[in-house]
């Protein structure tokens, strides 16, 4: 197997969007006095930016329905002032540089929609880097759903024997097995309490390996 592209997941591994997200929802859960634990709440993580069973779990606790949009905005605009801290995770710029070097494609593969995923890349000026950048609206099911990984790989003209995937959730990971891709998690601050059992490989941090590495690893499959 010669790998010639590599798909990254967006929110949690290319920039920790996930710790001022969980801030965020946990400043609303406190105020109405819900308790959510870390890993019913990473175990949410990978299929939306904004996770619909986080409006249930309170809507249940309170035991009424609520005003989704308005707490939405709220949420978000606290998100947003959390987020504005955060630098891109160690290892990514290295890691693009190094497969770009290489001649190698490059994708993101994303739940999240393009007026997020594009404005932060382009933000932390990344948005050139990337061949193709697929988001929520680019496909019928997001994670865990196969999807975002296949419409890459169709974008990047790749097989699926011809791609490496970076993932930091369980729906994310199980979106690319179903994809039939090797995939390499790498747990952020919110999932790393959870088990990937079925990554090909888990590392601590992007920066744990050297892309001749992470190539060296995923041809030995």
């Amino acid at each position: 197997m010669s790998i010639r592209a590599l798909i990254f997941d967006f929110d949690g591994l290319i920039l920790d969007t996930e710790s001022p997200l969980l801030s965020s929802w946990t400043e609303i859960f406190t105020q109405y006095g819900l308790t959510v634990s870390e890993q019913e709440w990473a175990s949410l993580l990978g299929a939306a930016a904004d996770p619909p069973e986080a409006y249930a779990l309170l809507e249940a606790h309170l035991g009424k329905a609520l005003d989704r949009a308005r707490l939405h905005a709220q949420r978000v605009t606290r998100e947003l002032e959390l987020l504005a801290s955060e630098q891109v995770l160690p290892g990514v710029r290295e890691l693009i540089l190094s497969a770009q070097g290489a001649g190698l494609k490059l994708a993101v593969a994303s739940s999240s929609d393009h007026a997020w995923v594009d404005g932060l890349l382009t933000q932390h000026e990344l948005i050139d880097a990337f061949d193709a950048i697929v988001c929520a609206e680019d496909v019928a099911d997001t994670k865990p759903a196969p999807d975002l990984f296949l419409e890459a790989l169709h974008r990047l003209g790749m097989r699926a024997d011809e791609a490496l995937v970076f993932e930091d959730s369980q729906h994310g990971l199980a979106a690319a097995k179903q994809a039939g891709i090797f995939c390499v998690v790498v747990p952020n601050q919110v999932t790393r309490c959870l088990s990937f059992d079925g990554a090909d490989l888990v590392a601590s941090s992007i920066a744990e390996y050297t892309l001749e590495q992470y190539l060296g690893i995923a041809g030995k499959d």
